[in-house]
């Protein structure tokens, strides 16, 4: 190899090294970047788990306050057509356990009570930001995200069950009811009175074919809150 062709290869070698770490830097700077937008990815992740978690809890909430108020009102003879509509419970406690849990997921959130159908809108922001990266203003950015529950009925009133031949027509088991023949009662026993009528029993149909008959003076085998209304994430 000549002297000449020494000088140009080295020449020529360094000529190319400045361009090596231009790429070298620049292919450096993309991956900071792509990991930037990782950081900004995991973070509104978060978010919107946050604000998903807080609108169930706020719907689960009201759901389990509405059940109770209704059974309450069956029990009681009070008005309970709105209850089991889905209304007629005030949702103040349920905006807390969602700002409770929106915590739990170490985030602050804001709750609105809807209108009917009742629904809770809830907005949620991280309290970590997405940290420093090669993208100015990360380090003070915090991601936010918003998430809807809706409380549906599952059940409207239905008709009263037909009822059991024989059962209150004096007829099933040839039984006087405490009378003779003639239908008078003993001449030396006053009549008796009859005892004051309770709340009448609620008869619930629901959306998977079960039927509910909710008696006040038995209060057994109640309807759960699952059983009465559902909570969904609106789309």
């Amino acid at each position: 190899m000549t002297r000449a062709a020494a000088r140009r290869r080295h020449r020529d070698a360094g000529q190319a090294f400045p361009v090596y770490i231009v790429a070298v830097a620049g292919l450096l700077f993309l991956a900071l970047a792509f990991f930037a937008v990782g950081q900004a990815a995991v973070t509104r992740n978060s978010a919107q788990t946050a604000a998903d978690a807080a609108a169930l809890a706020a719907g689960q909430k009201y759901r389990d306050q509405l059940s109770a108020k209704l059974l309450d009102a069956i029990r009681t003879g009070a008005p309970w057509a709105d209850l089991l509509g889905g209304r007629g419970v005030p949702g103040d406690d349920a905006c807390a356990n969602a700002q409770w849990f929106a915590g739990r997921n170490d985030a602050d959130a804001t709750c609105t009570p809807d209108a009917y159908p009742t629904s809770f809108a809830v907005e949620a922001d991280t309290r970590r930001t997405v940290g420093r990266s090669v993208i100015p203003g990360t380090e003070s950015t915090h991601a936010s995200a918003r998430a809807r529950a809706v409380v549906e009925p599952r059940c409207t009133p239905g008709p009263a069950p037909d009822p059991v031949p024989g059962e209150g027509d004096g007829q099933g088991d040839g039984s006087d009811g405490g009378q003779d023949q003639g239908g008078e009662p003993p001449a030396d026993e006053p009549p008796a009175d009859d005892p004051p009528a309770g709340p009448p029993a609620a008869h619930l149909t629901c959306e998977d074919g079960k039927e509910w008959t909710v008696d006040p003076a038995d209060p057994r085998d109640l309807p759960e809150a699952a059983d009465l209304f559902s909570v969904r994430l609106a789309e």
